[in-house]
């Protein structure tokens, strides 16, 4: 029992019960130094705090919904407007919500509600897929309530999962084992391209599940239990799983955090794929995911065992610029995490919508959009800056070569900030400064990068870099192993 209580939802030191809660913020990450670059007028953004972002689009309005009833809505992606920040008697979502989820709270033994979910069934109603966890033990419950407005008032329609049942049996008869059994917390609901309805969950303790669900009343069909377990187990830190199926490589994608999410917790972003909403998953080099767990062997929350998996989407970095006055820092992000994944059939646009904290920054959070666009092997690459409206269009040699700063995010699970350093892109398609190799443009705006022997591919995209306020050439790609590298121009 003494192993059991301390197994958190994510851990004793990085739970989401420790989060430190936020005013709204309009002001823009980055410094505003002089550069070279004369300064443009460019977009304008206005920042909202919502942790664990899960985003749902009604009409011509994104809104995202996160841990604590938080909530925010914007109309472009750029400039958001804050709903709710807190679970209190005061939340518009849920009124009276100490009441209308008594039963939520008692159980899982807290104050305060995780990450949600919110999908729009047949009916046209909305539904918030909720849940509660203990905080340092996977103690939790997950229910479902819903409003005829997606800004609520939601009502409870119960609970239909919980975790944590210490001595008694689990929602699949045997006792519940926190090894092997899931912390039903992170839910995620999806229609796949039939229609059918599905829930993704999960969190550390017996890894991510996957249920399918009821198309009209929304809640889970029988007989399932917790359902089935597409990767994770002993406690691996492995969270935040999001399904969404592109139309354009007939995959589906499942997003997942790797590592612990606070200032210190390596947060980091990973994708996998299937053919099928129910798996199995792969990362790029044909890992299956059903079998990626901790080491039961080494000690709780074991990243050495994880960190080889998964497609590296982004970890924690900083751009920086060496000036004679010594190293100038620009944008940069720390345990980026817990992301929702968006495709506009209209436009062909994928955006990846996160939560993320800043370098030195402390705890303080922030909603940010980055678009992203799939490479010639099928795999999602992240572009280096905030979405602000770019529009991917054909490139020429002469707008490419240049000075830029390079990331290479890496697999592993660290907390070290990777920090950006000089290369050129020359006229004769060699890359020099700190790394060296060839690069090629493919096509009219594809990227392919000979890094040390390593091929990546990607793309070119003309983005504004908020830290110099000027538009710049970047690129994004991504290797078999799985390893994202990005490059900005000075």
């Amino acid at each position: 029992m003494s192993l059991l209580m301390v197994v958190g939802c994510n851990g004793t030191s990085d739970g989401k019960e420790n989060e430190t809660e936020q005013e709204e913020e309009s002001s823009n990450q980055g410094t505003s130094e002089s550069t070279e670059k004369e300064e443009v007028e460019g977009p304008r953004f206005t920042n909202a705090t919502v942790h664990d972002p899960s985003v749902i689009r009604v009409d011509d309005t994104f809104y995202v919904f996160g841990s604590h009833l938080a909530a925010a809505k914007s109309t472009d992606l750029m400039n958001w407007q804050q709903i709710a920040t807190s679970v209190s008697e005061t939340n518009p979502l849920i009124e009276n919500v100490f009441e209308e989820l008594a039963e939520t709270f008692e159980w899982a033994q807290t104050d305060t509600l995780w990450a949600p979910d919110v999908t729009q069934l047949e009916d046209g109603r909305f539904y918030m897929y909720y849940n509660a966890c203990e905080g340092t033990a996977p103690r939790s419950a997950l229910g479902v309530a819903v409003a005829d407005n997606i800004e609520g008032p939601y009502e409870d329609l119960g609970i239909f999962l919980k975790s944590g049942m210490w001595g008694e049996p689990s929602e699949d008869g045997p006792i519940y084992d926190p090894r092997i059994h899931p912390n039903v917390v992170d839910p995620h609901t999806f229609f796949d391209e039939d229609g059918e309805l599905w829930m993704v969950y999960g969190s550390y303790s017996g890894g991510i599940y996957i249920l399918q669900m009821d198309r009209e009343t929304g809640f889970p069909l029988p007989n399932q239990g917790y359902g089935k377990r597409l990767m994770g187990g002993n406690h691996s830190r492995i969270e935040g799983a999001y399904i969404l199926y592109s139309p354009e490589t007939n995959y589906y994608y499942m997003y997942l955090s790797f590592g612990g999410l606070d200032a210190n917790g390596a947060y980091n972003m990973r994708v996998v794929r299937s053919e099928n909403p129910d798996g199995p998953y792969y990362d790029a080099e044909g890992n299956a995911m059903i079998d990626v767990k901790s080491d039961p062997d080494l000690p709780l929350f074991d990243d050495e065992s994880i960190e080889p998996y998964g497609v590296k989407l982004m970890g924690n970095f900083e751009f920086i610029k060496d000036g004679g006055d010594g190293p100038s820092r620009r944008t940069g992000y720390v345990s980026p995490g817990h992301n929702s994944a968006y495709f506009d059939e209209e436009t062909g646009k994928n955006y990846l919508i996160f939560h993320t904290r800043f370098p030195r920054r402390g705890e303080l959070h922030e909603i940010r959009v980055h678009q992203m666009f799939m490479n010639s092997e099928g795999w999602p690459v992240v572009t280096p800056h905030r979405y602000a409206g770019e529009v991917i269009e054909a490139v020429s040699k002469s707008e490419i070569v240049g000075d830029y700063q390079f990331i290479n995010h890496g697999k592993d699970i660290s907390a070290e900030i990777k920090n950006s350093v000089p290369i050129q892109l020359n006229d004769n398609n060699t890359i020099t400064g700190e790394v060296t190799g060839q690069w090629a443009l493919v096509g009219d705006y594809e990227v392919e990068l000979s890094i040390d022997g390593v091929i990546y591919n990607g793309v070119f995209l003309t983005q504004w870099d908020e830290s110099t306020r000027s538009y710049v050439m970047t690129f994004s790609a991504l290797s078999n192993e799985g390893v994202a590298v990005w490059g900005s121009m000075e």
